[in-house]
């Protein structure tokens, strides 16, 4: 024995001989005050954090509910801005102009989700607030950008890159923030989160309209700079509570090491894997009723005909669902909210195909009235999917990466459906197809709760034998005791008879 080991605690305590960043508390738990391995501390923080599931947390919600709304309820509108930007720039009848045009709001929604993977990154080192308020100042300098210009190309860079990037910035981190203070109530709350962005698809379209007849398209967007502001108020309130994970420490540099700033662990779970190929697998056809549907109904119905209405109903419904199914994922156990998804990406793709068979426009609002409500419960569920498939601690670059994985559908689906459409003088076929992929995602999906669950199996046999190997090596000792004794006295009996 050291003399160190003599010492009383005290005096250790004095000498500096206590494991250097121990806490106080789990001293005075251990007594002894041995404790020499970091792990253990990380884990004990981590059992020992309660989600406060209120207080400042409501603040969080609302600010992330007008992210949400802000966000993607000018996305969402962008088929009004489609209108504008095609009288704008040319004609309504030039089809080499609505392909071009279509692929500034594909841009402008793929890159939101593209850049992802490289904002969950930005938001473990940073921290929350810094990339939400930082990503929120570049759209607002994007979108101001975007009002000045006389021509479609810049707006490929301004509004396309540029804007969409800083909403990305400043979306992401809304997922997040949010299971720093909800755990139980996380379903309800990411589904008043999402309902923002129904909000604004509810008001938007008519304020556009309206904005558009008075004041023009340059002023407009002006106008809607005004929201990115809003937004990046908001991300002050984005204070974190969940414990820093180890790697994440800092050792001389505010930037921890390349191979400790992509999480690689979370690519081990099979069930991750499927859930995000599945999802890219089923939004191919996802965006285009958003582009598309409001020239459709001209085609269809006339121009007079009441298109705002239609993103009025979807909107609507959308956030009905989100509220009803974040609410219900609550009382789902497990990965087995995947299976909400599943149900929705098979309504999607069912009503995406119902689209042209509607020769009466009530027909019509009865399928967006479906459509929007399913819609809500996929996007409302997904942060949720997350938090179970990898845990607190992986769980922004896990939604990174998934939104990544998104951008391409996201902007190639609404180019293909107008080149269908130029090519086969009517969107019948174009919306056939986007109904396809939501129900091949959406049976992929199915097979998550399986895979998870024979993972939880295999995880428990392996601890089970874990176990029962501890076991059997401490009594090999005790077993070995008897046979040592009886070796011994068998040697001092041959002796004596020597």
């Amino acid at each position: 024995m050291t003399e160190g080991d003599n010492m009383p605690g005290e005096d250790r305590a004095e000498r500096g001989e206590e494991p250097a960043g121990a806490p106080a508390e789990e001293r005075k738990e251990n007594g002894d005050g041995k404790m020499t391995v970091p792990e253990p501390s990380a884990g004990a923080q981590e059992v020992e954090f309660v989600h406060p599931e209120g207080g400042w947390g409501w603040v969080v919600m609302l600010a992330a509910m007008w992210c949400n709304g802000s966000v993607f309820g000018i996305q969402n509108a962008f088929g009004i801005l489609f209108l504008s930007l095609l009288r704008e720039f040319g004609s309504e009848d030039d089809a080499d102009l609505r392909f071009k045009t279509a692929w500034v709001g594909s841009l402008s929604m793929g890159m939101i989700f593209f850049c992802s993977p490289i904002v969950s990154v930005f938001t473990d080192i940073l921290g929350c607030r810094v990339t939400a308020v930082g990503g929120a100042a570049v759209g607002l300098v994007g979108l101001l950008a975007s009002s000045f210009v006389t021509s479609l190309g810049p707006l490929y860079f301004t509004y396309g890159i540029v804007f969409a990037c800083g909403c990305s910035f400043a979306y992401q981190p809304s997922l997040v923030i949010l299971g720093h203070y909800f755990k139980k109530r996380l379903g309800l709350v990411n589904g008043i989160v999402t309902a923002g962005s129904s909000l604004f698809t509810i008001t938007l379209p008519f304020v556009l309209s309206g904005l558009l007849e008075r004041v023009g398209l340059q002023n407009t967007m002006r106008v809607l700079c005004i929201l990115m502001f809003v937004l990046m108020l908001a991300g002050f309130t984005y204070r974190p509570l969940l414990p820093v994970k180890p790697g994440n420490t800092r050792t001389g540099s505010r930037f921890p090491p390349l191979s400790k700033m992509f999480n690689i662990h979370i690519w081990k779970s099979l069930g991750y894997r499927i859930w995000a190929f599945g999802i890219p697998a089923a939004l191919y056809g996802y965006f285009v009723p958003y582009v598309h549907l409001m020239k459709h109904v001209e085609e269809r119905f006339g121009k007079e005909a009441s298109k705002e209405v239609l993103l009025m109903c979807i909107g609507i419904t959308s956030g009905v669902g989100r509220l009803i199914f974040g609410r219900a994922a609550d009382y789902v156990n497990g990965v087995n909210k995947v299976y909400l998804q599943v149900a929705s990406f098979f309504v999607i793709g069912l009503m995406s195909m119902m689209i042209p068979l509607c020769n009466i426009f009530g027909g019509l609002i009865a399928v967006c009235l479906l459509m929007g409500l399913f819609d809500g419960c996929f996007i409302c569920i997904m942060a949720p999917i997350a938090f179970e498939l990898v845990g607190d601690k992986d769980v922004s670059q896990a939604i990174g990466f998934l939104l990544g994985l998104m951008s391409v559908p996201m902007t190639v689906g609404p180019p293909i459906a107008g080149f269908l459409r130029d090519r086969l003088g009517s969107y019948d076929v174009a919306f056939y197809l986007a109904g396809i992929p939501p129900i091949v995602g959406g049976a992929m999906l199915c097979l998550i709760p399986w895979v998870e669950a024979r993972r939880k199996r295999r995880e428990k046999e392996e601890a089970l034998n874990k176990e029962q190997d501890v076991t059997q090596r401490m009594m090999e000792p005790e077993k070995a005791e008897p046979e040592k004794a009886e070796q011994e006295a068998r040697r001092k009996t041959g002796e004596s008879v020597l």
